[in-house]
């Protein structure tokens, strides 16, 4: 005969077995795959990660990111390369170079489609030609303010020996540098060129009023991550894709990411910062090759893998 002692036992067993189940299939439907995604410069270009991460698009997809901040795009294409970082901010052009050069580098998603860098200098200098033999602050070879010095210097008729490059790691420095006359001028991204006009230096060019059209910020990758975790990419992209769209409609939440990460404490500053994120930020994240061509014309010819559909700019089919 079953007591009613035994018949309680078993129904406690069948809902502890029952609650085991359901807290492991739980479990699987909500396992995050961890991802690791490099910010390189706290600039407003880079606010769709931030808000990406902050309000929780990454984890809505199913991933676990890592933020890590790695200034410079020649640093962040090492670390791809050497398979500590699965995504990464870039430049266009040194993702082109390092491409060209057989190096593994691919762009997924345009993330600022032209120049966003000023190039800003004391006061008393006046125009780009006054910069014949000055010191211009840059953050490193290869990274995104070195191409931006390098087109306008050049446009502007110099040879690279007609003044100096100073490399100073993060954009805020180059400001630093200007202000305590340690360097002549810099290339400054927002938030920072910001500070710089309330600061009163010389604006000489704005090259988001004045550039050309250019992929000069994308997410990049390598061909064999891509490869190996598809899924993994098209996720990223759509999380990616969707914190555009909420930075463009949810200001507060917004302006508190970029203050997290851009570290703003000035309220003018902060507001501008989220006004140039608003406007840069596209919700289709594409890479135009147009303006690529325009700084490297022969750039398909002179790429050995010719044959791929683009040497730099990779079509995710299905986001």
């Amino acid at each position: 005969m079953v007591t009613q002692g035994r018949i309680d036992l078993i129904r406690i067993v069948i809902a502890t077995a029952i609650l085991l189940i359901t807290i492991a299939f739980q479990s699987i439907a909500t396992a995050q795959t961890k991802v690791r995604f490099n910010w390189t410069s706290p600039a407003s270009n880079l606010s769709g990660s931030w808000v990406a991460y902050e309000e929780g698009f990454f984890k809505k997809h199913g991933l676990d990111v890592e933020m890590l901040h790695i200034p410079s795009t020649s640093r962040a294409i090492q670390t791809m390369l050497a398979g500590e970082v699965g995504f990464s901010y870039t430049d266009g052009r040194n993702a082109v170079q390092a491409d060209l050069r057989g190096a593994d580098v691919v762009m997924l998603a345009g993330v600022a489609n032209h120049f966003v860098f000023s190039l800003m200098a004391r006061p008393e200098i006046k125009r780009v030609n006054d910069l014949k033999g000055k010191k211009i602050g840059i953050t490193r070879i290869g990274s995104s303010s070195h191409t931006v010095t390098l087109w306008i210097m050049s446009r502007a008729g110099f040879k690279p020996e007609d003044y100096q490059l100073v490399p100073l790691v993060e954009v805020p420095n180059v400001l630093t540098a200007i202000v305590a006359g340690q360097i002549d001028a810099g290339a400054l991204s927002p938030p920072t060129s910001f500070r710089a006009r309330k600061a009163g230096l010389s604006e000489l060019v704005d090259l988001s009023k004045e550039g050309l059209d250019y992929v000069s910020v994308a997410i990049g990758s390598t061909r064999s991550y891509v490869k190996a975790n598809e899924e993994t990419t098209r996720r990223l992209i759509r999380a990616y894709s969707e914190a555009i769209g909420f930075l463009k409609s949810n200001k507060t939440a917004t302006m508190r990411a970029i203050q997290k990460y851009a570290r703003i404490k000035d309220p003018e500053i902060l507001e501008a910062t989220y006004g140039e994120a608003a406007l840069i930020s596209k919700p289709s994240p594409t890479s135009p090759a147009r303006g690529l061509k325009q700084l490297f014309p022969s750039w398909r010819q002179a790429n050995p893998r010719q044959s791929r559909p683009s040497p730099t700019i990779l079509s995710i089919t299905g986001l």
